[in-house]
């Protein structure tokens, strides 16, 4: 059990009235058969976010760090094909604006986002142990059309610079939709996907979830202000933390800024301001406590995805990249599972 999840139920237990659990499911597992999944859950920060100049290569000390855990599974907080095909079909639920279109890759491809899911799985079914340039065109173009550019940025990056090129469905339209991804600032590419094919992985996961945090509200704008009224409140703390990470941020290492971001006392500070505070916040609606109820099933739905990433995997490897607020909550949740063990991020990071 990690320190993160005895904290909680420490905290919960020293609540007035509060149930105790009937049953230790923490120790269901202790005869466990075979070895178990080892997590490692890594906090980082958006890096859309980062300082004007900011240089990918400055990534290249996380990146050893995390290829020497050798993940066999990556996953990234980014929505799913599924669910972004479920929001289109549900614009009243969702919105209509969940994620980009793929129509230049279902023109590509002739596949519809179910229909790129289904050959993605089959393709990786058959997936050859030396697959040729025109394999790795045809999967990166189905990705797309499945809505998952980080994998396919995974299969570009495999191609030798040569075979980088139009062909077996990928056309000029996608490929220099992969050529400017290469130059986009974002964690999914920058890290993520140049570790899965640095690992010779063929994919990422995509586990993030907002299908439970859209609020069903009357007044959005005055939830907007509740929630960002309580979470002015963190105070001192909140902004001795975010100085710190600007500081870091323009290191040309961002080995430092890591290992701060995943440090305890840096994530008891995120916890609290985003949680605490809103827990604490007065509102005649209750908007604050709805806005962590949303949080709480977001958190829950993702470590269920990743949980379904190594369903059929017990032992596996697996890194979760995820934004740092998000990483307590994934440390206690995916802690609790059967057979799991979760990584001390500091050990892979030193």
């Amino acid at each position: 059990m990690s320190k993160w999840t005895k904290w909680t139920w420490a905290w919960i237990a020293a609540l007035p009235f509060a149930a105790q659990a009937q049953v230790d499911l923490a120790a269901l597992d202790r005869d466990m058969a075979g070895p178990r999944a080892q997590v490692l859950v890594l906090g980082t920060v958006h890096l859309r976010d980062m300082p004007k100049g900011f240089n990918p290569a400055s990534l290249d000390g996380v990146l050893d760090r995390l290829a020497a855990f050798k993940p066999d599974i990556i996953t990234i907080e980014e929505e799913s094909g599924e669910e972004c095909d479920l929001a289109a079909r549900h614009p009243a639920k969702y919105g209509s604006d969940y994620c980009d279109p793929t129509d230049a890759a279902k023109a590509a491809t002739g596949l519809d986002v179910p229909a790129a899911l289904a050959e993605v799985d089959k393709t990786l079914k058959a997936w050859p142990a030396q697959p040729a340039p025109a394999q790795r065109r045809r999967l990166a173009a189905v990705f797309l059309a499945a809505n998952d550019p980080a994998s396919a940025y995974v299969q570009w990056l495999q191609l030798p610079k040569t075979e980088r090129r139009a062909g077996d469905s990928l056309d000029a339209s996608l490929v220099e939709k992969l050529r400017r991804i290469a130059t986009i600032n974002d964690e999914n590419y920058q890290l993520a996907a140049r570790l899965a094919a640095r690992l010779g992985l063929q994919r990422v996961y995509a586990v993030d979830n907002h299908t439970g945090d859209r609020m069903d509200v009357s007044d959005i704008k005055a939830f907007v202000r509740s929630i960002e009224a309580a979470w002015a409140a963190g105070g001192p703390e909140m902004d001795k933390f975010v100085k710190r990470e600007q500081l870091l941020s323009q290191a040309s290492d961002l080995l430092p800024l890591y290992r701060y971001i995943n440090g305890p006392e840096g994530l008891r500070v995120l916890a609290e301001t985003n949680v605490s505070a809103a827990m604490r916040a007065k509102s005649p609606e209750g908007y604050p406590q709805m806005w962590v109820a949303g949080w709480e099933i977001r958190n829950l739905r993702m470590v269920a995805n990743i949980r379904e990433t190594f369903r059929e995997r017990p032992g596996a490897r697996v890194l979760s990249i995820v934004g740092s607020s998000h990483k307590p909550w994934f440390d206690a949740w995916l802690g609790q599972l059967q057979g799991v063990d979760i990584v001390d991020v500091a050990t892979v990071l030193k």
